[in-house]
């Protein structure tokens, strides 16, 4: 079968409700915004995100939140979006903050076939301890809060268990991609999209360039075909500046 699909939205049909999601980009940079177009478009809900973070408030995941589409999200950043503040703060958001390190090894792992990893981020904090606000009751209390994890040493040091991530589906975007679902991401799209490419039991990419096979030198691919189920041509994507500084 041909992993080349003819549009975002086709690739995304069958995303349902209650979908966990695993999407990749760092900041705005290299987000699969064409695909979190087609889920916006179809308008499912209860949506678990693993991303590093969360958009801001008119692009990225960010429409998806707005829209009230995302039940929960695991993520190591943010601090840019005040939607998502809002929604966590007053009980609608399940958010799960975690180190950025271990978010991304969380994804690799789960693409790799490894269940569980120990790693020092984190130990003699909440993060181990247990007790980070999960979700918020709307009087502002702590309705569900984040468990203690197992820790264990090693040569004398101590390190706590982060288990991997393994999402339904993964939502990426890449610079570069053969019909094969080989692809090539540009600078620091590297960051977070191969992770989330393996984190997912089917992968969708959207690519800037779809190219035959062959035509890509295979040292120069980032993340084999084997990790993709599904490949669009979204063409050259909006690139957003997350906080625009200019001088007076």
């Amino acid at each position: 079968m041909s992993k080349v699909f003819a549009s975002a939205a086709e690739a995304v049909a069958d995303i349902a409700d209650g979908s966990s999601l695993a999407v990749g980009g760092f900041g705005l940079c290299g987000i699969p915004s064409a695909l979190i177009g087609g889920l916006s478009e179809r308008g499912v809900t209860g949506l678990e995100v693993f991303s590093n973070n969360c958009g801001v408030d008119d692009w990225g995941l960010g429409i998806l939140l707005s829209a009230g589409q995302i039940r929960r999200v695991t993520a190591s950043y943010v601090g840019e979006n005040k939607e998502f503040a809002r929604q966590y703060l007053s009980g609608e958001l399940e958010v799960e903050l975690t180190p950025q390190g271990t978010l991304a090894e969380r994804m690799r792992a789960g693409g790799a076939g490894i269940p569980a990893f120990y790693t020092p981020a984190g130990v003699g904090t909440p993060v181990s301890e247990g007790g980070l606000p999960w979700r918020y009751a709307a009087d502002g209390s702590v309705a569900v809060a984040s468990p203690a994890k197992e820790t264990r040493d090693f040569g004398g040091k101590t390190y706590v268990l982060e288990e991997s991530i393994v999402a339904d589906f993964a939502l990426v975007h890449a610079e570069i991609g053969d019909t094969e679902g080989n692809l090539v991401f540009n600078k620091t799209a590297m960051n977070f999209n191969p992770l989330a490419a393996m984190a997912g039991r089917i992968t969708i990419a959207q690519v800037e360039k779809l190219v035959e096979p062959g035509e890509l030198d295979p040292a120069q691919v980032h993340l084999p075909g084997v990790f993709v189920q599904r490949v669009v041509q979204a063409g050259q994507q909006d690139k957003r500046i997350e906080k625009r500084t200019v001088s007076a």
